[in-house]
């Protein structure tokens, strides 16, 4: 009986250990912290091996730095030129993704220490004659990433013809394909992304300096302090070492920053891992296996593409009908903001529009997440759209039907409803059909505003695979197979609209050959 108490008792303490410890762990607070995957090698990226694994050096960083501190780290996707405004929306704690500290980017965000330092090198095709610095780039084609230290760098060197790009596997694949003379990019991201392309070569010595910094908001000062504290911690205990190991990115501007000039001291594993997928040639089996494995994830992003664009198009539709009736029919007050809104919105580009929904409204107060901001953005955008669409089924029936009505003693609002509203609906139907095909390509925009949707998975996995081609192939079929089912709509509609005009001709409608207007 003792015996059994005493079991019973340490079972039970084991019980509260294991149930206090995942308490412990569940209150872990959580540090969420932005960066952009596409184009992310070898700062951070999905593995190639299995694109359910975020890696890269950054996110072992941003994992150690969370580990310190006792917290959990989240991620959150954004795109390299929206991490600052992102920040600043709140969307994440702290941005890491080789952020150069800049007096510009200073103005506007604080940074930790650094905690990493590099440069910028060179690259041009194999056998160019010529072009080793800057100087000799001078009436040249030069590539490099947009609003980045090496894009001011080319502009102060009086370099003319600057192309600047979102993701750097474009770059180089220009130079490549000589659409370049040379392209500029930070160290890390000329080694892995050209360093195995036998078409490309590094040229001339080490272009600058910079340093990369983990950005904080100006408010977040004790924030700040622990980022920086955690920093000195793995720099001074030798885990960031460890780190750039790992990743061969330890570099003599580096031993001289930490001032450990001391051999490597670990295998650089993740660097060989990378490597490995370096593989000129892969068989038509395993490309298909590829191809398979993609699945998953632009299902995924699909789903979040469909939902986007149908609930931007319901809004779309119900607004634009409102607008529509209030311009013919409204008071003239009225009316001219209904003219104004469909103008003003007409008239700019809805790209504008969703930064301005995202990134400008918490300026007053309005945070949206990303998914509305999405739907309000693309749906107000094509309201403006289909009220024209709504105004020329309206005033393509003919006023006569209106004037009968209110001659059988229906209410104004009732002959619109009854009589009015479904002969111009019925007319305005297959324009409509076609605006939700274009609204459905036209959510690749939403991209932009952290929202991992087909195009930006599209982005993703051809970057990592440096397949564009067949990757492409798949997106474009599934947007295809998307928006499909509307496009037989569209037509079915045309076909029974084309019916029924042709039937109220043979049976001599009393109001063909009479012309249509306003009410």
């Amino acid at each position: 009986m003792k015996r059994f108490i005493s079991l019973f008792f340490a079972l039970s303490v084991l019980f509260l250990a294991v149930a206090s410890s995942s308490a412990m762990a569940k209150e872990k607070p959580i540090l969420r912290w932005g960066g952009d995957t596409e184009g992310g090698v070898p700062y951070m990226f999905y593995d190639p091996f299995d694109m359910n694994q975020l890696i890269g050096f950054e996110v072992e960083i941003m994992d150690a730095i969370a580990d310190y501190l006792g917290m959990e780290t989240e991620f959150v996707q954004n795109g390299w030129d929206n991490l600052i405004p992102g920040l600043e929306r709140h969307l994440y704690d702290v941005a890491i993704d080789g952020l150069e500290i800049t007096p510009e980017h200073k103005n506007v965000v604080n940074f930790s220490i650094p905690y990493y330092s590099t440069f910028l090198q060179l690259a041009v095709r194999k056998g160019t004659k010529g072009i080793t610095t800057l100087d000799d780039c001078k009436g040249k084609i030069v590539g490099t990433l947009k609003q980045s230290y090496a894009y001011f760098l080319l502009v102060e060197a009086g370099i003319q013809d600057i192309r600047t790009y979102e993701d750097e596997i474009n770059a180089f694949n220009d130079l490549q394909n000589e659409r370049l003379d040379a392209t500029l990019f930070d160290d890390p991201v000329a080694v892995y992304y050209a360093g195995f392309n036998p078409e490309i070569m590094f040229v001339g010595p080490p272009i600058g300096r910079m340093e990369y910094g983990i950005a904080i908001r100006k408010e977040d000062k004790e924030l700040l302090s622990k980022i920086n504290e955690a920093i000195v911690y793995l720099r001074d205990s030798g885990k960031l070492r460890e780190i750039y190991d790992r990743w061969n990115l330890w570099s003599p501007m580096m031993a001289d920053m930490f001032q450990d000039f001391s051999p490597s001291r670990v295998e650089p594993a993740m660097f060989n891992h990378w490597a490995e997928h370096q593989k000129p040639q892969i068989s038509l089996q395993e490309r298909i296996e590829r191809y398979i494995s993609f699945l998953p994830i632009l299902a995924k992003a699909a789903v979040i593409t469909m939902k986007v664009s149908i609930l931007a198009m319901v809004l779309a539709i119900l607004l634009g009908l409102f607008l529509a009736m209030t311009k013919i029919f409204g008071p003239p007050f009225f009316s001219h903001l209904a003219i104004g809104y469909i103008e003003a919105i007409r008239g700019t580009p809805v790209l504008i529009q969703l930064f301005f929904i995202f990134y400008g409204l918490p300026n007053i107060g309005i945070k949206l997440s990303p998914f509305i901001a999405g739907v309000l953005g693309l749906g107000l955008n094509y309201a403006a759209y289909e009220a024209e669409n709504y105004r020329a089924g309206l005033l393509a029936v003919p006023r006569q039907q209106m004037e009968g009505a209110l001659a059988l003693g229906m209410t104004r609002w009732q002959a619109l409803r009854y009589v009015v509203l479904p002969q111009a609906v019925r007319v305005a139907l297959p324009p409509v059909t076609n605006d939700f095909i274009s609204l459905l390509k036209d959510s690749s925009l939403v991209s932009v505003i952290t929202m991992v949707d087909l195009t930006k998975a599209y982005g993703q996995l051809a970057t990592t695979y440096y397949d564009y081609f067949g990757t492409g192939i798949i997106v474009a079929t599934i947007y295809f197979l998307l928006g499909l089912p509307f496009v037989r709509l569209a037509r079915w509609t045309e076909m029974k609209m084309a019916v029924a005009v042709r039937g109220k001709r043979n049976g001599g409608s009393s109001t063909i050959g009479k012309k249509p207007g306003a009410y």
